[in-house]
């Protein structure tokens, strides 16, 4: 599986001895990845009202991009750059680095120069790295995601093309679920699937393309077929998904199996709005619709795997996670403040609801740094004890 020899390829000793500019890579990369996250949450606060300084006239503009493109583009990039390089050398870390060089261009005021042009060649070559995902594991889950990367460089041609970002969002929505649900599909062989579970989930999938191919014609109906689609997945994932039994273990499996549960709930949320309203070109169904899945379903994975990926990715340990729950229960709750503001007209929930999902964020990547530190603390007593006992 791709996280286990993600793991192993950073805890061995050709890990050890990589060259310290791949390493230097990875944290500027990761460093600009979060940088685009906070920049992204900051322009969306303005864009929903906040009275916040901007230094960029299109900040509020940025916000989808910075997110999907400079933020998540660039993690999904450096993660599997990071699990191929020992079987396909150094040339997939182009992709993040060219979403770190996006990055830097639309933060710089420079989005037509260094954001959609950029962008789109780091997808592309994303593309490619996910081909060769599909030649080394010609796997159902490794076409699955392979689509999703399609799905996002045709999204971003378009966008370079000149279309509006509410006619790019459905692509970016394809490639980030179906990359979560190949993950996810991976990490669900050990077990037995029946022919029919795989030929629902092959379903769901291939609704979700259709809808999204279809949103170029007609985005009405497009959009309609795609909410169809996502909610057949998210009602497969909650069947199938292994989550159904970590969340019954404890520590950082039961936290895992949390964050993917209630993500996939989310992800259902946002399918039945979607097939309910169809195309929206913003306001406040547009808005439920796309934070119903970027934020209660995208960032409920990211909370859920961020304790594995990100501290792979530096090479740190984590300490117990917790204290985790206290920003996956705010994140939802505060979604829902923000959906029921939307749904119901009244925007100071939605005002409120944003600023929350906000703080949620900031509070994870404090008591992610915390749990960091304390896993540090921690590592010398460990050895110590384990000295004496010899």
């Amino acid at each position: 599986m791709l996280r286990q020899k993600l793991a192993a390829v950073l805890t061995s000793g050709e890990a050890a001895t990589a060259p310290s500019r791949l390493r230097l890579a990875r944290i500027v990369i990761a460093a600009l990845a979060v940088v685009a996250a906070m920049v992204a949450a900051w322009g969306g606060l303005v864009r929903i009202g906040w009275p916040l300084p901007v230094f960029s006239i299109s900040l509020g503009a940025a916000h989808g991009p910075l997110m999907v493109c400079g933020a998540l583009m660039t993690v999904i990039g450096l993660e599997r750059a990071v699990a191929l390089q020992h079987r396909c050398g150094e040339w997939p870390f182009i992709a993040p680095l060219l979403s770190a060089i996006g990055v830097a261009g639309v933060i710089g005021g420079l989005p037509d120069v260094l954001g959609a042009p950029v962008f789109s060649v780091s997808s592309g070559v994303l593309l490619g790295v996910h081909l060769a995902m599909v030649r080394l594991q010609p796997a159902t889950f490794a076409r699955v995601m392979a689509s999703g990367a399609a799905l996002l460089l045709i999204g971003n041609a378009l966008w370079l093309s000149g279309w509006p970002l509410y006619r790019i969002a459905p692509w970016w929505i394809g490639f980030l679920v179906l990359t979560i649900a190949g993950e996810r599909l991976e990490l669900g062989r050990v077990q037995k699937l029946s022919a029919l579970s795989q030929q629902a989930f092959a379903g769901s999938v291939i609704g979700v393309c259709v809808g999204i191919a279809c949103t170029i014609v007609s985005p009405d109906i497009g959009t309609r077929i795609l909410g169809l689609g996502l909610l057949a997945l998210a009602a497969w994932l909650l069947r199938y998904d292994v989550a159904r039994r970590t969340v019954r273990m404890s520590g950082l499996p039961r936290f895992i199996g949390a964050c993917l549960l209630s993500g996939y709930l989310w992800l259902g949320v946002g399918g039945g709005l979607a097939l309910m309203f169809g195309a929206v070109l913003g306001g406040p169904r547009y808005d439920a619709v796309l934070h119903a899945i970027f934020v209660g379903f995208v960032f409920a994975m990211i909370l859920g795997h961020a304790p594995i990926i990100l501290p792979a990715l530096l090479g740190v340990s984590v300490a117990s996670p917790a204290w985790f729950y206290a920003p996956l229960v705010l994140l939802h709750a505060s979604l829902a403040v923000r959906v029921l503001g939307d749904l119901s007209g009244e925007f100071e929930l939605r005002r409120q609801g944003g600023l929350l999902n906000a703080a949620a964020l900031l509070l994870y990547a404090a008591l992610m740094i915390y749990a960091v530190r304390r896993a540090q603390a921690d590592m010398p007593r460990q050895h110590a004890g384990n000295g004496g006992n010899r």
